[in-house]
């Protein structure tokens, strides 16, 4: 009986440390977490996710449900139609950097990022006040939750798309 015990116990242990060691992909944690949905649709329409499930690492800078209910009435289903695949594909890949960033490795101040496989920038700030993100626009996101760590890089959730366009002013 003692050494059906031992053997239950060790067995659970290497079970629990298996299991503790493996973390979730960015895909799986966005997909397991509700307010990603639209984040999570739009990755499946562009043919992403195979992709962000790879082995990296990537840093994703992961927009809420409510930042895409921001954009204006319209955008987001005319981007999720298969003849805009090309457009949806370029601004998904202006949320990703092809390096694990984490928040601590974003220099204090404004700096120039280049996300993965596009040739636009980013301007990545960080100060007393967080992380911010200026876009093609102009227009600032906010990192609201940092180092969400997966098994393939990190998630950063902001409260805004971001946006390609002009390169924004970063200094």
């Amino acid at each position: 009986m003692k050494t059906t015990l031992k053997s239950a116990a060790i067995a659970l242990a290497l079970t629990v440390s298996a299991t503790a060691a493996k973390a979730d992909n960015i895909v799986e944690i966005a997909a397991a977490d509700d307010r990603f949905s639209t984040l999570v649709a739009a990755v499946t329409a562009a043919g992403l996710a195979d992709t962000l499930s790879g082995p990296g690492p990537f840093t994703v800078y992961a927009p809420v449900n409510d930042a895409f209910a921001a954009l204006p009435d319209g955008t987001v289903e005319t981007l999720l139609k298969p003849e805009n695949k090309g457009k949806l594909t370029d601004v998904l890949l202006y949320h990703v950097d092809d390096r694990k960033l984490t928040a601590g490795m974003i220099p204090q101040g404004s700096n120039y990022f280049k996300p993965a496989l596009t040739s636009a920038r980013l301007c990545i700030s960080a100060g007393a006040d967080g992380v911010k993100i200026a876009d093609g626009t102009g227009e600032m996101a906010n990192v609201v939750i940092a180092d969400i760590m997966a098994d393939n890089g990190v998630i950063h959730v902001i409260d805004k798309v971001l946006l390609p366009g002009k390169r924004p002013a970063c200094h």
